[in-house]
């Protein structure tokens, strides 16, 4: 399963994070690393971007780069 499948109130936690080069770095510096917990608050009424909220502070995210982050089981 990959972030951008989850709905709102959904959670999961971060198995890996895919992309390259530049987009894969800016993920990660975004606090987007294995084994952090995620949850969606909201999403777009168009799908996209997706509101996240991890470590403590929220994050919006475009579903073409959540897309690329894979998640496992809680």
């Amino acid at each position: 399963m990959t972030l951008d499948q989850l709905k709102p109130g959904q959670a999961g936690v971060i198995a890996t994070v895919g992309g390259e080069g530049a987009l894969r770095r800016r993920l990660l510096d975004m606090g987007l690393t294995p084994n952090t917990k995620v949850l969606v608050r909201k999403v777009a009424p168009m799908g996209d971007p997706m509101e996240l909220f991890l470590r403590g502070y929220v994050l919006t995210l475009r579903s073409e780069d959540a897309a690329k982050i894979g998640l496992k089981e809680e």
